[in-house]
Parts: structure tokens; C-alpha cells; sequence
């Protein structure tokens, strides 16, 4: 029973550092992206894009209030 335990806690382990490293690397992509972002002086903010996703937002809202009508 006690080796059952043990090799419990050993996969437990190595799951939390397999997750851990996972978020690690991500982390450090994200700051890798911000970086690159900021030296290019490109600040990822598009007013089009952002018009873009209100305008659909706005129609599935309005086609959202039609289903529920009728």
C-alpha cells in the first residue's frame, strides 16, 4: 500500500511541474509579445478592429432580442 502511495505522489508531482513549466513558457511568451510590441512602437490597438467586433456584437445582441420576440 505504501508504494501504491508513493507512486500517487510521484505522478502528482510531476503533473504540478509539468503545469507549472506549461505556465512558465506562456508567461514568458506573453512578455516576449509585449516586448517585441513596445519596440516596434505598435501598441495592437485598432480602432477598425475594434468598431469591427462592436458591430457584431451589436447585431447577434439585436438578433438575440428578435428570437426571443417571437
Amino acid at each position: 500500500m505504501t508504494g501504491n502511495t508513493a507512486g500517487k505522489r510521484k505522478k502528482m508531482a510531476a503533473a504540478l511541474a509539468a503545469v507549472s513549466l506549461y505556465l512558465e513558457q506562456e508567461e514568458a511568451a506573453m512578455d516576449e509579445q509585449k516586448e517585441s510590441l513596445t519596440q516596434s512602437g505598435n501598441t495592437g490597438l485598432s480602432y477598425w478592429g475594434h468598431s469591427g467586433r462592436q458591430e457584431m456584437m451589436d447585431m447577434r445582441r439585436l438578433t438575440q432580442l428578435r428570437a426571443i420576440r417571437y
